[in-house]
């Protein structure tokens, strides 16, 4: 099924914009600048004109799949239209787009989602021609531009990306993911070791208290 896309010159953010007009069905929606962009945990996402690609989708909710292994894949798939060669962008968990970049990881976009009526709400936010200054991040924010990737037209990005999406019951799997096995971990209630990706889309770690294993809403920033 291909959707509509709407363009917006400026909105709150593409996420809200779908959420409040429900009477639009399944659709996308490209804005040029959003003026309350929201990452994970409801924090803010700097999405200023012409830098990024800031971008939701309404779609039929896929069956069967867990919620964060969905957003997992949909931001493989977008990661494979930006980078068709497939040789520098990965997943960094639970559903962020990242890439090493001078013996760093750093966070090029970030992906959210929401059930809303029987609809699934992806909203997916690429740092493509500049990316904000965020001191003290422990993986820092980057663009595109910065690692050498050639920038489409974001319509056409839009278009291809939300191509992809029509079917995420496809097991899209990325360059690498982190954290891989045996990384140490912190996060705000705790600490421990990186045991593997479970089938669902949760981490698996093992604490001092014993193995645990995190979903996206246990845990806010990871180091």
């Amino acid at each position: 099924m291909e959707l509509p896309l709407i363009r917006l010159a400026v909105v709150d953010s593409t996420q809200a914009f779908l959420r409040r007009n429900p009477h639009l069905g399944c659709c996308a929606v490209l804005a040029d600048r959003q003026s309350e962009g929201r990452g994970r945990q409801g924090n803010r996402w700097e999405s200023a004109a012409g830098v990024g690609l800031w971008l939701s989708a309404a779609l039929p909710a896929p069956a069967g799949v867990a919620p964060g292994l969905i957003l997992q894949r949909a931001m493989v798939a977008a990661a494979g239209v930006l980078e068709p060669e497939g040789r520098i962008l990965g997943l960094k968990w639970p559903n962020d787009l990242v890439a090493w970049k001078e013996g760093r990881l750093v966070k090029l976009g970030g992906i959210l989602g929401e059930q809303s009526g029987g609809r699934l709400i992806l909203g997916l936010g690429v740092n493509l021609t500049g990316a904000p200054e965020i001191p003290g991040r422990a993986f820092p924010p980057a663009c595109l531009g910065e690692l050498g990737l050639a920038i489409p037209n974001p319509e056409d990005l839009a278009a291809s990306i939300i191509h992809r999406w029509n079917d995420l019951t496809q097991d899209f799997q990325p360059l690498f993911r982190w954290p891989d096995p045996g990384t140490a971990l912190r996060w705000e209630d705790g600490q421990g070791t990186c045991l593997g990706w479970e089938p669902d889309g949760r981490l698996k770690v093992t604490t001092a208290e014993g193995i645990r294993r995190l979903s996206a809403g246990d845990v806010a920033g990871m180091a």
